[in-house]
């Protein structure tokens, strides 16, 4: 087989492709075996008779095809391999010259991720943090406890800070119109607990069962949805109940009552180990992320557009998803952000690359240290996800070829990402 290659930019290459019968006899013996066992021949068993029998027996046209079309790709494939290529996409394949089974030449052009030059990870100092959980941390989730085990009685008097306010609402716009996200009914509102924007709980202090009340208060310059931002948006509140929150005491009952403590030490104790799990597997989770970014930063690499192009979309469609569950359209969306779609992925073009880069990176990092994910540690994990669902759907769906493949994908990164903090923390910051 012959190639030829024509670099027509770091991230686009042309292959010039030729093979002659040493190269395809062996193909075609492969397509005729996948006839044999399609094809009836008097005289023998069903995928039995010889390939040069079942050729006679068999759609010369059909076979042409497959052939033609198996070559193809056989070839490429080949091609890539041998020129070390990163191929994105599908390649625009072009047949130059086709005589069946013993001369083929094809031209293939297709986008390539261009040389990953990574700088020297093993000495990057990264020191990894500490989780500490103070007393005031476990106070916080003991009086969240406090509050959903209280008990509730409804009252005629005018709402005060501490009160339980169960409410509708519905927020406006300075031209009238509906704000999305900005409604709610039947939403339980514990005044004092600064759980809505500044200024709505304390709007409704004062508020007594069955009154509806407007007031316009004013989005903080910060907030989350940039369109917002700095805006008056007046609220229309229909409050249904006011209810007095009668707290339990802080005590072995109360710890009793919430899970299998006998005093309010051992619940203090389980809330410090609980929290101390979560912050630490925070702490790992972003750790990691601030290693791989520092790595992404310092790494060389040409991305083809194409690729840029397919992470922006796959972004968009996470955050539509996202915004399934918020009941919010993506056309809402875009309205409250003031920008068109294109301007929407235009923006997220440089997340989107350092995504790609992050990414590439680390598979650079993975081939350099030799990593791999053996079949046997491919079963356990998906013995275990499957272990997680009930649904003998949902265990099947583990099994599909494309799952297979991410999760072997995200056990590689584990194994990656395990290695780099091998190196990284045994590395000393200088105080």
């Amino acid at each position: 087989m012959q190639i030829t290659r024509t670099d027509n930019s770091s991230t686009n290459v042309s292959l010039s492709v030729s093979a002659a019968g040493a190269e395809l006899e062996p193909i075609k013996r492969h397509v005729l075996g996948r006839f044999a066992g399609q094809v009836k021949v008097p005289g023998f068993r069903a995928g039995h008779a010889p390939a040069s029998v079942v050729e006679k027996h068999i759609d010369q046209r059909a076979l042409l095809d497959e052939f033609l079309n198996h070559a193809l790709n056989e070839l490429y494939r080949r091609a890539v391999d041998h020129q070390k290529l990163r191929p994105v996409g599908q390649p625009k394949i072009e047949v130059k010259k086709f005589v069946p089974f013993t001369d083929l030449e094809f031209s293939a052009e297709t986008d390539v991720i261009g040389p990953i030059i990574l700088p020297d990870y093993k000495k990057i100092k990264l020191a990894k943090p500490k989780v500490e959980i103070s007393a005031q941390d476990v106070n916080e989730v003991l009086k969240s406890l406090r509050e959903r085990m209280a008990e509730r009685k409804p009252v005629e008097r005018p709402a005060k800070n501490g009160d339980e306010i169960l409410i509708d609402f519905s927020g406006k716009d300075s031209d009238g119109q509906p704000v999305a996200g900005a409604d709610g009914k039947d939403y339980p509102l514990i005044l004092g607990s600064n759980s809505f924007i500044p200024g709505f709980e304390d709007n409704l202090i004062g508020v007594k069962a069955g009154e509806t009340k407007q007031f316009t208060v004013k989005f903080p310059k910060n907030y989350g949805v940039a369109a917002l931002q700095n805006k008056d948006v007046t609220f229309e509140v229909d409050a249904k109940k006011v209810s007095e929150l009668a707290q339990p005491k802080l005590d072995d009952a109360l710890a009793a009552k919430a899970g299998p403590f006998k005093t309010l030490a051992e619940l203090k104790a389980d809330i410090k180990k609980q929290l101390k799990i979560e912050r630490q597997n925070q702490a790992d989770r972003d750790y990691e992320n601030q290693l791989v970014q520092t790595i992404a930063d310092k790494t060389t690499v040409d991305i083809p557009e194409s690729l840029l192009t397919e992470q922006v979309l796959a972004m968009e469609e996470e955050e539509k998803r996202n915004l399934t569950y918020r009941g919010q359209t993506w056309q809402e969306h875009l309205k409250e952000e003031g920008i068109s779609e294109q301007q929407h992925r235009e923006r997220n073009k440089p997340v989107a690359a350092g995504r790609v880069k992050a990414g590439l990176a680390l598979s650079e990092i993975a081939e350099q240290e030799g990593l791999k994910v053996t079949p046997e540690e491919l079963e356990i994990r998906l013995q275990l996800l499957k272990g997680q669902y009930q649904d003998p759907q949902m265990r099947a769906e583990l099994d599909k070829p494309e799952n297979r493949n991410d999760i072997a994908n995200r056990l590689l990164t584990e194994k990656t990402l395990e290695k780099l903090t091998d190196y990284t923390t045994k590395q000393r910051v200088p105080k």
